[in-house]
């Protein structure tokens, strides 16, 4: 029996119903898979938080939870950056510990008993999941192929550079950010494709959320309007542009302008002028648009040339004049390090002396990307090929994406989801054309020497040519073995690179059994039950968050890093000789000083290690006091060793890391692990500073400053004070006093 229209109708729907379940599956499974890979260090280890800045994330977020959001907005946080204080609210991106804080209250109104610590720690992961559906959603615009947006939905939930942020326990702004960046993008695609007032505004908004998420969002701001300006250069204005683009900055910059720390910046901020600029060109566009129907041609070019020259120089003398007045503020040092790799170590050393905004190393884009890193130029060439309004959207962020984390390592974050797009359209243009691909039908009329001139890629011939099954096994054999290595590539780097909190340390003993070394908290522990609620820490800006938020201490400086002058200062008493330390200590009211040493274990992530960072920054600051070469020897050689200079040796942060270490050794056989030299016979002696808890494996040390009531706060008091004890440091030794938490 003959089937009839409608049961076509029915079997074409129950197809197409079948076909979209089966993706949601794909989509479901694809978002277990992105947050079960995050949960290593949860399962190794514990739910804890990571490394510095996630620290202060989790404070703020408890005071957000234990005081509500109006206290939270008005908190002035008089515990860091002792004695100045930081105004908390008006100096942070307050979207992460908002979103944290709804989440916590969502599941207390649905009488779930979840720790707000369990819900920052997994929020990152959880995030990850929802990151995967907007890549496909975003890959879904740029190609007609659904198998690309599963592909690239895929790739972004295991890929090791979103990983590198997003495991459990990173409770940083990009936890967030990158899935509001992706979602932001996908959005603005739709609206520019659609001309549509709606997409505009809820581009607008999801950008909004992204400013208050990361600072970041700045990468958004100019690459939109670069977007909408090559366009323009391109012949492709259209009312679709005109409604996207303009709604899309009023409304944004309008939301934008909300969070207290962005304020005016997009209005007075020069990262923010090129939005304003394409803003203001695309309505010179729709106004000669509009003019044209009503002007003959001629007349036309003629006020078209003139009404251009006289914009664009009235455009650039409001520019320079406003920036020269400081209205518009300057580019920042952060802007212009993007562009000259050596500009923040010689002006804005603490900027340079963060790991992970030195320039990338190639073999860490195969590290973070593995083999999608040589399918994206092709990605980005099929783009090419078919160059829609979205491919240059597509052709854009790959170009600008690439330069970026090429010049600075956090940076891969940015290039990660464009790679995933690009990869996976090529990818799946492969895929498609060999598994699809069958055979041309033969032609009727064809004559016998035509069919005898006919190449072997025909149906006669089923095993030679791009339509045979051989090929297409080869193929996709070859597609499959890539991709079952890269989730093994994917899988390890998360496992072993990725998912190791910095306050608890693992190694592996000679059995392959695994040592943990817990001496960050045990050192946090000590500090918040034997030293009073107030007593103030001075340590490296690094540590800050961490003391902060585990001590629970006053600290001097930590990582929000507003201050160069007040790290500085820090810089200067860890760099200098101890009558030169104990005045500044005593001015800044410094109970303990907190240091943090590798050389017993072999942990090279201590304070010696960084110690040229401190000299450098306080050199910046006092170049008369603190000189850099007096630490390197004739040879320029950084020593710790017999070798070393004197202005090394007599420096406060050398004696404090080395102060009765060689009491573990036998005499004259103290070994720096970290430095692989042999030290000194004679252990360094302080007279101003007393050890008062070594951790387990030496890694934390914590002195207490003593209160002298005899040494002035000036030089010279200080100095006569240092040569009366000269005599009784030399006959007093004191063996290590190494306390621990039972």
């Amino acid at each position: 029996m003959a089937e009839t229209p409608v049961d076509v109708l029915l079997k074409g729907e129950t197809s197409r119903n079948t076909r979209g379940l089966l993706r949601i599956i794909i989509l479901c499974t694809i978002a277990a898979a992105a947050v079960s890979s995050r949960l290593f260090s949860v399962i190794r280890f514990e739910s804890i938080i990571h490394e510095f800045d996630p620290w202060f994330n989790f404070r703020a977020t408890k005071y957000l939870v234990e005081h509500g959001f109006h206290s939270f907005w008005d908190w002035f946080d008089d515990r860091t950056w002792h004695p100045l204080g930081r105004v908390t609210g008006g100096t942070l991106y307050p979207g992460l510990m908002v979103t944290s804080g709804i989440i916590y209250h969502i599941l207390r109104f649905l009488t779930l008993p979840v720790d707000i610590r369990n819900i920052c720690v997994l929020l990152a992961p959880a995030c990850s999941g929802l990151t995967a559906l907007a890549m496909y959603f975003l890959t879904c615009e740029m190609t007609p192929s659904p198998s690309a947006g599963l592909l690239a939905a895929a790739f972004m939930g295991i890929v090791p550079g979103y990983i590198s942020r997003s495991v459990a326990g990173s409770y940083d702004n990009e936890a967030i950010a990158i899935f509001l960046l992706v979602f932001t993008f996908f959005l603005w695609i739709k609206a520019v494709k659609n001309g549509s007032i709606m997409w505009g505004t809820l581009t607008a908004l999801f950008y909004g959320y992204m400013v208050s998420a990361w600072g970041g969002y700045v990468f958004i701001t100019n690459l939109i309007p670069l977007h909408v300006f090559v366009l323009l250069c391109m012949g492709r204005y259209s009312s679709r542009l005109y409604i996207s683009y303009t709604t899309w900055y009023a409304l944004g910059t309008l939301a934008s302008m909300q969070i207290p720390f962005v304020g005016f910046l997009p209005i007075r901020n020069s990262d923010h002028m090129a939005a304003l600029g394409v803003f203001g060109l695309i309505q010179l566009v729709a106004f000669a648009e509009f003019v044209r129907g009503f002007v003959p041609g001629k007349q036309f070019q003629k006020l078209l040339t003139s009404m251009i020259i006289i914009t664009f120089g009235l455009a650039f003398v409001g520019l320079v004049v406003l920036t020269v007045s400081g209205v518009i503020a300057p580019w920042s040092g952060r802007f212009y390090s993007l562009w000259d790799t050596g500009y923040a170590k010689i002006h804005i050393p603490i900027i340079a002396s963060v790991s992970e905004h030195q320039p990338t190393a190639w073999p860490a884009f195969f590290f973070d990307l593995n083999f999608l890193i040589w399918l994206f130029p092709a990605g980005v060439y099929m783009c090419f090929r078919d160059l829609k309004d979205e491919h240059v959207f597509v052709v854009i962020y790959s170009v600008l994406s690439t330069y970026f984390a090429g010049v600075m390592v956090r940076l891969m974050l940015t290039l990660t989801p464009i790679v995933c797009v690009a990869a996976a359209i090529v990818l799946s243009h492969i895929l498609d054309t060999y598994l699809l691909a069958s055979s041309p039908k033969e032609n009727s009329q064809q004559t016998n020497a035509e069919a005898a001139s006919e190449p072997l890629r025909t149906a006669r011939t089923p095993s030679v040519g791009i339509f045979s099954y051989l090929s297409k096994a080869v193929v996709t054999s070859s597609i499959v073995v890539y991709l079952v290595l890269f989730v093994a590539h994917c899988t390890w780097v998360t496992s072993n690179a990725y998912s190791s909190p910095s306050v608890v340390l693992a190694s592996r003993m000679p059995d392959g059994s695994q040592f943990i070394i817990d001496d960050y908290r045990e050192a946090y522990y000590w500090l918040r039950q034997n030293t009073p609620q107030n007593a103030k820490i001075m340590s490296w800006w690094d540590y800050g968050y961490q003391i902060g938020g585990m001590a629970d201490r006053p600290t001097l400086v930590d990582n929000n890093t507003w201050n160069n002058t007040h790290i500085a200062t820090v810089g200067k008493a860890m760099s200098s000789r101890e009558e030169v330390s104990y005045p500044i200590l005593r001015q800044h009211d410094v109970d303990y000083v907190l240091v943090v040493f590798g050389g017993l274990l072999g942990y090279s992530g201590d304070d010696i290690n960084k110690f040229l960072w401190m000299v450098r920054i306080a050199e910046g600051i006092w170049p008369d006091e603190v000189k850099e070469r007096e630490f390197f020897t004739p040879r320029g050689e950084y020593r710790v060793d017999e070798g070393a200079t004197p202005t090394m040796r007599n420096s406060l942060m050398y004696k404090m890391s080395y102060y009765n270490y060689n009491s573990l050794f036998q005499q004259g056989q103290a070994v720096d692990r970290v430095r692989g030299v042999k030290l000194p016979a004679e252990s360094p002696q302080l007279s101003t500073v007393e050890e008062a808890f070594t951790s387990e494996n030496w890694i934390i040390r914590i002195y207490k400053v003593k209160d002298l009531d005899n040494l002035g706060r000036d030089h010279a008091s200080a100095t006569a004070f240092d040569k009366g004890n000269k005599r009784k440091r030399a006959t007093k030794k004191k063996g290590p006093r190494v306390l621990r938490i039972e």
